[in-house]
């Protein structure tokens, strides 16, 4: 074998192990987060009493409903390199709004119709604010988090409102195939964005502005628009969560959601969206809310005192930053 023949093995043979790296790679950054949420599933269904009783997994699944609905349209807003810090102000606007709606109207459907609407402005506004001023998201969705706040409890005088009509309680309460309704309008969420994420125009127009939004105006996507519908469509989805938070509740509550927006972008970073934009998977924000609400329960479960809870939550999310930094990094090479 002459030299020239073993440098060309060689070569070959280093191509060969550079591609079943990449490979493994691959493997890894796209199984990884589903394997890491049955393995422990598995764990805790043999360690935690209780924990793989029927009841409390559609407990488990019911307690997750509202953080999964508004995951979907935060993948969204993180996938354009933005993010919105308003949404648990807007869920807990949303419930007080649509409790007074309908004890002044007597109508539930116009209390819902009410909430959707103040939800679509709130997302507008953001939106707006954002793509056409040009003013940071973080300055942005901090302030009408705030604003919006305030309105809540201006508007419920800082009280808990509740409501006179059964049909309101019906929302949260209502199971169909053994299953509450918030599950099933969690599902139909994932699903309905997860095709606007992989099959639309839409999707890939957002994953395009986070790419690059200058390369994305240059090949004719209307960014501002794009932006502002993502906010837009934010608004609408955290209003309905809102809607049937109230309703599980039984009233409208100035304090509910607080929180509630770091427990959302938690759940999406840990599913794999990244915060600089650009890349998003459907399934990746299922297995993270999931796993965010199977610790989450686990840990009541056990009676863990909500102090450690929350530094548990908070590990769970920096882990999660730090693997994002991990991947844009080997990305960038």
């Amino acid at each position: 074998m002459t030299e020239t023949n073993a440098a060309a093995i060689g070569a070959a043979r280093e191509t060969q192990g550079d591609r079943r790296r990449a490979l493994l790679w691959q493997i890894v950054d796209d199984y990884s987060l589903i394997l890491i949420f049955i393995a422990l599933f598995a764990v805790l269904s043999f360690t935690v009493q209780y924990f793989f009783s029927w009841d409390n997994v559609v407990g488990l699944a019911l307690s997750v409903s509202q953080i999964g609905m508004v995951a979907c349209t935060m993948m969204f807003c993180l996938a354009s390199r933005d993010f919105d810090l308003s949404v648990g102000s807007t869920v807990a606007f949303a419930g007080v709004m649509c409790a007074i709606v309908s004890n002044a109207t007597g109508s539930v459907v116009l209390g819902i119709a009410a909430s959707l609407v103040a939800g679509a402005l709130i997302g507008a506004i953001n939106g707006v604010v954002i793509a056409k001023l040009k003013i940071n998201a973080l300055i942005t969705t901090l302030a009408t988090m705030e604003i919006v706040r305030g309105l809540a409890f201006i508007t419920s005088q800082g009280q808990a409102v509740g409501v006179t009509s059964e049909a309101f309680f019906t929302l949260g309460a209502l199971e169909l195939f053994g299953l509450p309704v918030p599950v099933w309008i969690t599902l139909a969420c994932f699903v309905v964005f997860g095709v606007l994420l992989n099959k639309t125009i839409y999707g890939r127009n957002t994953l395009a502005i986070g790419g690059n939004p200058d390369a994305a105006r240059l090949a004719g996507v209307a960014v501002d628009r794009v932006r502002i519908a993502i906010f837009l469509i934010q608004g609408v989805v955290a209003a309905l969560a809102g809607i049937i938070l109230a309703s599980r509740m039984t009233s409208g509550q100035p304090n509910a959601g607080e929180g509630f927006e770091l427990n959302v972008i938690s759940a999406c970073v840990l599913g794999g969206v990244s915060l600089m934009g650009g890349r998003a998977s459907i399934s990746g924000v299922l297995v993270g809310v999931l796993i965010m609400g199977t610790v989450q329960n686990a840990m009541s479960l056990m009676n863990i005192d909500a102090f450690y809870q929350y530094l548990v939550r908070g590990a769970i999310l920096l882990i999660a930053v730090l693997v994002d930094q991990l991947k844009n990094r080997r990305q960038s090479r």
